[in-house]
């Protein structure tokens, strides 16, 4: 094989014009060959052949035609929706959800999976849970798995994903210690060895999809707050400004301490940020004050969570109360925006990020009555040179953006590979293949 400048061989270099083609025109298309050239950096003959190569492959398709000055009109180019098919799956506080996706993150199927008893994180049902809605959204939408470009999954705690065996998950708050989930569910035979699982942590997913498709992009800084029973963050630093190609860094913000020998947390501290701002303790500190739901923090198990489908509609009758101008219940919400505020600082001072965005199903119910508040906080315990730059807002894509992020996973390893699925491990009876992810023609 041919090495050029740096180690790199043709082969690199072409799945790098290849990938360089497939992300400009699946965040910026459609576009035409003509535009391709100055916004990718490829000189007009390496276009064309990548271009002609992604066509043959059934990746790219043309949308249409548009007059260019004086001469021939210009045919455009866009990622063909229906080349390939994405699975984004978000273990929840309630359910885990799968949902099938086409290459442009149209939904094509859904299930949601109870868990039961409610709450209940049992590794052996989670994984079940994810072989039955993979399985499910497939047969839903009609579809096989040769254009399948992997599985992403979502979960809570943090993801050791260069673990000997595949992914290993660390969540302290769910009760799982060292759980070898990639290898469980590859155990389980849903789908071929060549498709992949791809494993990270539930707030690094919805930053990634609030950074490609939502509310953060554009921004090359950001802070992406996942709030629902407890609360995480991602951050983004250095970004691009369209988004391809952002990764997060999931950070336990919600295990910050910010009141030495406070609150039981469900982590089993005492005094973390989730313990004043999670939904759970939100309710808790409720029940404490008169409140009709929830469990008071220090007299519950800390490994056992509460009813997450009851905490939901608990919430909101919260929210409906403070609305009514309930003295309690305001001042419940009162206090939880200013420990939202004061964790927002401390991300403020440490990042620096231009912009903070609060997402999650309890950010979003909760979001337009407390952010006024969260605002005034933030700045009032920030540094006034970082907290002049920040903006601190409500994520857009709704409480599905977990699984869309999910399904980003296996994307950006699309983008990553320049449309060509990883081989797979060679056995005796079948050679290592790298192939098109598509049937040609």
């Amino acid at each position: 094989m041919t090495t050029g400048r740096g180690g790199r061989t043709v082969r690199d270099l072409r799945r790098g014009n290849r990938s360089a083609v497939l992300r400009r025109l699946y965040f910026g298309g459609p576009m035409s060959r003509q535009e391709l050239g100055p916004s990718t950096g490829l000189s007009s003959g390496s276009v064309s052949n990548v271009v002609g190569e992604l066509i043959a492959d059934g990746l790219l398709e043309e949308a249409g035609v548009v007059d260019s000055d004086g001469g021939r009109p210009r045919t455009l180019l866009r990622v063909a929706p229906g080349s390939a098919h994405l699975i984004g799956v978000d273990v929840g506080e309630t359910r885990v959800r799968v949902e099938l996706f086409d290459l442009a993150l149209t939904e094509l199927a859904r299930t949601e999976l109870p868990l039961l008893p409610r709450g209940c994180y049992d590794v052996g049902p989670v994984v079940d849970h994810v072989r039955t809605g993979i399985e499910a959204v497939l047969a839903r939408a009609g579809v096989g798995t040769e254009r399948l470009l992997g599985v992403g999954v979502g979960v809570p705690g943090i993801v050791d994903r260069g673990a000997p065996g595949g992914a290993v998950v660390h969540g302290q708050t769910i009760g799982w210690d060292a759980v070898p989930l990639e290898a469980l569910l590859r155990a389980t035979g849903a789908l071929p060895q060549e498709v992949p699982y791809l494993i990270d942590n539930g707030a690094r997913t919805l930053g990634q999809a609030e950074m490609w498709f939502g509310a953060g992009r554009g921004a090359r800084d950001a802070v992406v707050v996942l709030f629902g029973s407890g609360v995480g963050a991602s951050l983004i630093t250095d970004g691009s400004p369209d988004g391809a190609g952002t990764e997060g860094t999931p950070l336990e913000w919600g295990h910050l301490t910010v009141s030495v020998r406070g609150r039981r947390c469900r982590c089993g501290a005492r005094g973390c940020l989730e313990a004043y701002t999670g939904a759970e303790s939100l309710l808790a500190r409720w029940a404490e004050r008169g409140g009709p739901g929830g469990t008071p923090a220090d007299s519950a198990d800390p490994a056992g969570p509460a009813d997450p489908v009851d905490e939901e509609a608990a919430l909101a009758a919260l929210l409906a109360a403070a609305v009514a101008d309930d003295p309690v219940a305001r001042d419940v919400l009162d206090e939880t925006a200013e420990y939202l505020g004061a964790g927002l600082s401390d991300l403020i001072n440490l990042f620096r990020p231009e912009r903070i965005l609060i997402g999650g199903w309890a950010g979003l119910l909760l979001g337009p009555y407390l952010l006024p508040a969260v605002r005034e906080h933030a700045t009032r315990y920030s540094l006034r040179h970082p907290a002049a730059r920040v903006s601190v807002g409500l994520g857009s894509l709704g409480p599905d953006a977990v699984t869309v992020g999910a399904a980003t996973l296996p994307l950006a390893a699309f983008f990553t590979t320049g449309g060509r699925r990883p081989a797979p491990p060679a056995t005796p009876e079948r050679p290592g293949w790298q192939t098109s992810l598509t049937r040609r023609g």
